[in-house]
């Protein structure tokens, strides 16, 4: 996964030292050569970061950046794409809140709880929808068990401080089973003020917490489970910036959630295992500012939302071409939302879709293996659409809405090449085209969005959005020498993206051209586009020192994306280049790195520069388990991290409000788990 800034593991995964389990990270690059880019974190890893928010958690990855609005609301940004374009999912079902249509939107998954967090990129991300043209970031965890802990119980709790914020959070995971049955309990909690700056003072308005709980049961039998699980989550978090701390502009958030999963394993009749993920959310969000003293909710955002979708898996198959492995699924979801408030910003509009997929790979040498996928989608959207001025300015003061029924067939399909080269290299080549359906907001959103201060305007015209692209890697997970390269080139047609007109607006669309206005105005355009960019993660285990090894890791990457006419796409992450060196054995662990991110001046419409940053982090942390009785083993780890240790005034690019907020200064992370089983 790159450079993991201040990891306490490699960031490739190694198999030079198997009587060395490293438990902080699970390994960057899966076991088995893959036609998709796959970075993983693990547990231990999260808990380390204590960032709460996945978009904080994973921004120093290789080729993944961060919005970074608020501590609480930063969502991932891959390959430079963000929002609509990168679908975020726990336990294989979408987090089903409204984070990907507005940047202070916080996502439903607290790393915390996580088991592992995986980034999946290229053509393995069709098997989850073809919204996610970006990439899926994906958190598992054991809300629903599949299998009964091998002691019959097993607990575990973990939790860490943060002197940047006065942060405080903590995680605790009860498990217990038998006789074919299991269930899980946990809950978290998060508490923090405003973060330090550089230079001295805080960012003000930057404070939040969070909490949340969950409980789940499975029946387990030979061939599979069944389980189900209910979770809720309820945050406060304040946005930073110039006009919303003064207002104290903060969201309360609350979500209530059912999921079901499955497995059956078939071994007959020419199948293998069917399995199935189910999900049903009642999401609320309420944007509030206080005025004298008094909460005034100046919107209202609301999601109930329905996901369903099941893989069959077949056994092997001899082709002319070679033995053939693969699967074929389809998925359901229905989606109502809404956003209203002093003005409706959206009228009530739904979203229906289904879908057919098929995966298949064909062995056809020992050394040369084929992957072929595709994707078919049917995508209904009712809502209210509205006529703006073509000037999208007064007069009239007042937008004409109507009715709008729109129905979308997405078509997608990948293919692509795995070679096996000598030393342990292996190379592939992919080759992708994706449709992408525009979102109801993208559609219909008229109005303000009080948090980011934008004053949106959809278009209920918009058509499909097309990608074909192109990607060659070279991987090598094993040795004393790791690597994974990547190099992709993509083609939009009718990219969708937020395009800043220049005006100004206040609550109305009446007072859209006023200089004094506090809102800017956006419109949700399509326009031909051309990104390519590369990512390259190394890492050399160097000589055994101690009672382990000792080596170097480094990474570096970049997207350029540009208009047809040679105009820049907004809000681009630069060029950024990182080393590192680390230290792992079976119970110490340490590391120190130091990620630069260079300046970017290539500037969409109404950007302004941004300069570059050094990031230094560094890591220890120790693990030792202890013999217990009743064949359960305790096992403890603590740790401290060091983040921004040159007190660097860091801004990002990526983030709307990086003019006015500062990233947190020097932070001092303590962090210790403990885990019984």
């Amino acid at each position: 996964m790159a450079l993991l800034v201040g990891a306490a593991a490699p960031a490739v995964a190694q198999d030079t030292l198997p009587e060395i389990v490293v438990e902080t990270a699970t390994p960057v690059i899966s076991g088995d050569p893959d036609f998709t880019s796959v970075s993983t974190m693990g547990q231990s890893e999260v808990l380390a970061h204590g960032a709460a928010s996945l978009g904080d958690t994973l921004g120093t990855q290789a080729g993944i950046s961060q919005t970074s609005f608020s501590p609480v609301a930063s969502r991932p940004v891959i390959r430079g794409l963000g929002g609509f374009r990168v679908r975020t999912q726990e336990n294989g079902i979408s987090t089903q809140d409204m984070a990907n249509l507005g940047e202070d939107h916080a996502v439903t998954i607290d790393p915390l709880l996580a088991g592992q967090v995986e980034v999946i990129r290229g053509p393995g991300t069709l098997r989850y929808g073809s919204q996610a043209i970006g990439g899926v970031v994906s958190a598992t965890n054991s809300r629903i068990p599949d299998q009964i802990p091998t002691n019959g119980i097993s607990f575990a709790s973990r939790g860490g401080f943060s002197s940047v914020n006065n942060g405080r959070d903590s995680a605790a995971l009860l498990e217990a089973g038998g006789n074919g049955f299991a269930v899980h309990v946990d809950g978290f909690a998060r508490r923090a003020g405003d973060y330090a700056i550089p230079g001295g003072g805080r960012q003000l308005n930057s404070g939040y917490r969070s909490d949340g709980y969950a409980f789940g049961a499975s029946h387990i039998f030979d061939r599979g489970f069944v389980g189900i699980a209910y979770q809720h989550t309820q945050m406060t978090y304040y946005i930073p910036g110039i006009a919303s701390a003064a207002s104290k502009n903060h969201i309360d958030l609350w979500q209530s959630k059912w999921t079901s999963r499955g497995e059956f394993r078939i071994e007959e009749y020419g199948f293998d295992t069917v399995k199935y993920w189910f999900g049903a959310t009642d999401y609320k969000h309420n944007e509030v500012n206080v005025i004298d003293g008094v909460n005034e909710i100046g919107s209202r955002f609301k999601n109930r939302e329905f996901e369903s979708r099941m893989e069959i898996s077949h056994l092997p198959m001899n082709t002319f071409l070679g033995e053939m492995r693969g699967v074929f699924g389809t998925q359901w979801g229905n989606r109502k939302l809404s956003v209203g408030g002093i003005e409706e910003l959206l009228a009530p509009a739904s979203v229906r879709s289904i879908a057919a997929f098929v995966f298949e790979e064909i062995a056809m040498t020992e050394k040369l293996k084929l992957q072929a996928s595709g994707r078919l989608d049917h995508i209904s959207v009712e809502g209210t659409g509205a006529i703006f001025p073509a000037s999208l300015l007064p007069p009239p003061d007042d937008p004409t809405t109507f009715n709008v029924s729109r129905v979308y067939q997405p078509a997608s399909a990948s293919v692509g090449l795995l070679y096996a080269l000598p030393n342990k290299i292996t190379a592939r080549i992919t080759a992708q085209h994706v449709e992408r359906a525009p979102d109801a907001i993208e559609l219909f959103y008229k109005g303000p969005h009080d948090t980011p201060r934008t004053f949106e305007i959809g278009d209920p015209t918009m058509t499909l959005e097309k990608a074909n692209t192109i990607e060659v890697g070279l991987k090598r997970n094993e040795g004393e020498f790791r690597f994974e390269v990547s190099a992709y080139y993509t083609q939009f047609k009718n990219f969708i993206y937020k395009n800043f007109t220049g005006a100004k607006c206040d609550g109305t669309f009446a007072t859209c051209g006023d200089p004094n206005g506090t809102f800017d105005q956006i419109k949700y355009s399509q326009r031909d586009a051309r990104f390519y960019g590369a990512e390259v993660q190394a890492e050399h285990d160097i000589a055994q020192i101690w009672n382990g090894t000792w080596g170097v890791s480094g990474q570096y990457d970049f997207v350029h994306a540009t208009f047809t006419d040679g105009s820049y796409v907004p809000k681009i992450p630069p060029h950024r280049l990182g080393a590192g060196l680390y230290y792992r054995d079976t119970t110490w662990t340490a590391a120190v790195n130091l990620l630069h991110a260079f300046a970017q001046t290539n500037l969409g419409a109404f950007e302004t520069p941004t300069s570059g940053f050094n990031l230094l982090n560094a890591e220890l942390s120790y693990k030792q388990k202890f013999s217990g009785g009743a064949n359960l083993v305790p096992e403890v780890t603590v740790g401290i991290r060091g983040e921004n240790l040159l007190n660097e005034r860091i801004r990002l690019h990526q983030s709307y409000k990086k003019d006015e907020v500062l990233q947190p200064g020097l932070n001092i992370r303590l962090f210790a788990s403990a885990k019984l089983n």
